[in-house]
């Protein structure tokens, strides 16, 4: 096998855990077919996001001190197996509860392969290619996300069950598993302090980090909250028939990658701190014009510019902020990690919103959302 051939058998099977990585975005899908499903309240309904992102505030530090011990493949393979359960148990038994027990295995499986599959890409990637390499990850976990509503509705309309969709996903999930144990790959041993839950914590009293983590928390909770929401929103301010408004997070997460894409483009000339205010901006003007907007069509336009807005906000943040405070990457990095969670927290206050006012209502959120973050931007700015 020439090195070309070789490379590609060790790198294939870890962008392959990418791809498994976009499972968790089944959150909106989940959203609107179990409100349907079991009549559940917005509240209630926004309880499926929290059960899978809850979980990257409490494991993502204690995971990468396991993966220290353990090795990245090793950890990465057990985030998918954890991955595969929580789609199979709510085929299997299909109740609320059942499906907020999947959907937190779920989020338990995310969050282990989030925190280990980015490094074990650095570690196969040539030393010259690692943030090319990086960038087409996520255009490999987006097109995992573009794919969840199309083919829910597929299941739906051709086997009477949108469920089909987790036992497919599940079996991509055991593939991967054991598609990356069977190739030998040698891991890089960092020689540095491991991050703690301490060591991290008091990084919050710098003010810096402390806005740029809350930055972090606030754009996840913009990207679930849109993931989560957007169907709703469309069906009941807009009257959208429900397949077509379920693919309208199609459109979000094809912004989004198109986003990420153009960025790394245009971040050769423009300052990454400037860069980051106007995402900041265009995601507030266009999520005002999404929530004021009369009409079906121009709605799919504005929830793409939407994607282009966030897409680069969290890679954009996490980067300056370890570019100020190198020396702190681990601490950093955890803390990222564990803002997360803002996907936990962020859409049952939508949805409680919702059933409280209406769901016009849940979207200013997002939009005081994005306004945190172009406030945090100008301050970075301010710091520079």
């Amino acid at each position: 096998m020439n090195s070309k051939n070789k490379g590609l058998a060790i790198t294939l099977p870890v962008f392959m855990s990418f791809f498994v990585m976009s499972f968790v975005d089944l959150v909106g899908i989940g959203v609107d077919r179990a409100s349907a499903d079991f009549n559940l309240s917005a509240t209630l309904a926004q309880l499926i996001p929290s059960a899978a992102f809850l979980w990257f505030f409490v494991l993502s530090v204690p995971v990468g001190i396991l993966q220290d011990r353990l090795g990245k493949k090793k950890t990465l393979n057990a985030g998918m197996i954890i991955t595969a359960l929580g789609l199979i148990i709510p085929f299997t038994v299909y109740t609320f509860g059942t499906l907020l027990a999947g959907f937190a295995l779920l989020g338990i499986g995310n969050t282990i392969v989030q925190v280990s599959a980015n490094p074990l890409l650095v570690d196969v990637a040539p030393d010259n290619r690692a943030s090319s390499y990086l960038s087409f990850s996520q255009f490999v976990k987006s097109v995992g996300s573009m794919l969840g509503a199309p083919l829910a509705a597929f299941f739906a309309a051709q086997l009477n069950d949108w469920k089909v969709l987790f036992i497919v996903f599940g079996v991509v999930s055991v593939i991967s598993v054991a598609w990356l144990a069977s190739v030998s790959i040698e891991e890089r041993k960092i020689e540095s302090q491991q991050a703690t839950m301490g060591s991290a914590f008091k990084l919050l009293g710098n003010q810096y980090i402390l806005l740029m983590v809350l930055s972090i928390f606030l754009v996840v909770g913009i990207d679930v909250g849109m993931n989560s929401n957007s169907g709703q929103f469309l069906m009941g301010q807009l009257g959208m028939d429900k397949v077509l408004a379920e693919s309208g997070r199609s459109v979000y997460f094809f912004g989004r990658m198109l986003g990420t894409f153009g960025g790394a483009l245009l971040l050769t000339r423009l300052s990454s701190r400037k860069f980051l205010l106007w995402s900041a901006v265009l995601s507030i003007i266009s999520i005002l014009a999404f929530i004021y907007n009369p009409s079906q069509e121009v709605a799919w336009g504005l929830i793409f510019i939407i994607g282009l807005g966030v897409a680069n906000i969290f890679p954009l943040v996490f980067s300056i902020t370890v570019e100020r405070y190198p020396e702190r990457a681990n601490e950093i990095s955890g803390l990222m990690m564990m803002a997360v969670s803002g996907g936990a927290v962020i859409p049952p206050l939508m949805g409680w919103l919702t059933d409280s006012i209406d769901v016009a209502a849940s979207m200013y959120v997002l939009v005081a959302c994005a306004v945190f973050i172009m406030f945090a931007s100008l301050y970075a700015i301010k710091k520079k």
